[in-house]
């Protein structure tokens, strides 16, 4: 018994370290919120102004409740665009928001932008059409996409020349999208998180189906942003209407202490527009030491292998 058993401990004492080393990986992702792209209440200034965001069209702040896109009246179109460019290289958008309305026939949607231009209003969702960037569309009137629930949750990645496909919501121009029956008039907060790696990718978590519990929308690798960009928010009605509402936002911006970010990306740099400071996350040091720590153990691994072989060989020979 005492090989297997001396077996079993060799084999044990090289898989911790690989354990070790995928937990470290998991929680590997820091952040540090970045207040120039995040709105709470009462979202006004003193001066009955947002320092960082700008807003426009039908959009109403109510500074206790609720930044309104759009009342459920037909018609309206309203907006909100932060003033300062989203420079992180990763970074996490949580929203709260709230679709709702009365009766059965609703409309149009809201959407979310990061795009290389701010606000300029037209007839995507409130914004403008060949758009540069990323437009994630929560759509909540159905064209002409058959086979497909609505509310819809939609990304498209624009390229300042191709045109949103508006006549089949988007078919032609879907990166990755889902099916979000429930996400309006729901008796909870419902949110959706964003998260982007540069170039490597792309995900986005909902929560419409039960409060505090996330649901994957989709996820896609290899997408590519524009370096530089700006944070929106935009919501439209037609002849059908609906109340569009953002409560909150939470943005931060991602980064590794040992440089190396989910799958590859590499660490980013938060630019603190209060100071006009660049700051860049700790050094790479601590990859370098876990490199080491690794070697370590498998030469400890193979020192144990080494001398229980040598101790059993000699049992074995004493027993002849």
């Amino acid at each position: 018994m005492f090989l297997p058993n001396l077996m079993w401990a060799l084999l044990l004492a090289a898989l911790s370290p690989l354990a070790i080393a995928q937990q470290d990986e998991q929680s590997d992702v820091k952040s540090i919120p970045l207040r120039t792209h995040s709105l709470q209440q009462p979202y006004l200034d003193s001066d009955m102004q947002s320092r960082w965001f700008d807003f426009g069209g039908t959009t109403v702040v109510r500074a206790d409740q609720y930044i309104r896109l759009t009342s459920q009246q037909p018609s309206q179109s309203g907006w909100i665009f932060s003033r300062v460019p989203l420079t992180a290289t990763n970074w996490e958008i949580e929203v709260e928001f709230k679709i709702h309305g009365t009766g059965n026939l609703f409309g149009d949607g809201m959407a979310m932008w990061v795009t290389k231009d701010r606000a300029e209003q037209g007839p995507v969702f409130g914004m403008k059409d060949q758009f540069e960037g990323l437009g994630l569309f929560f759509d909540t009137y159905k064209n002409n996409r058959p086979g497909v629930v609505f509310p819809y949750v939609m990304a498209m990645v624009g390229d300042g020349q191709t045109s949103y496909d508006q006549g089949s919501d988007g078919k032609a121009n879907e990166l990755a999208g889902c099916s979000a029956r429930g996400v309006r008039n729901a008796d909870f907060p419902t949110k959706a998180r964003v998260t982007y790696f540069q170039d490597k990718q792309l995900t986005v978590d909902l929560m419409y189906k039960k409060e505090d519990e996330w649901t994957r929308c989709f996820e896609v690798p290899n997408v590519k942003l524009p370096s530089v960009s700006y944070l929106g928010f935009s919501a439209e009605t037609g002849e059908l209407s609906d109340k569009h509402d953002i409560v909150k936002v939470d943005t931060k911006n991602l980064y590794s202490p040992t440089g190396q970010t989910k799958k590859g990306a590499a660490g980013s740099k938060e630019y603190s527009r209060s100071k006009g400071t660049t700051q860049s996350p700790p050094t790479e040091s601590g990859g370098w030491l876990w490199f080491f720590a690794k070697f370590l153990f498998f030469g400890l691994a193979l020192a144990g292998a080494y001398v229980g072989f040598t101790i059993y060989r000699t049992k074995r020979r004493d027993r002849f």
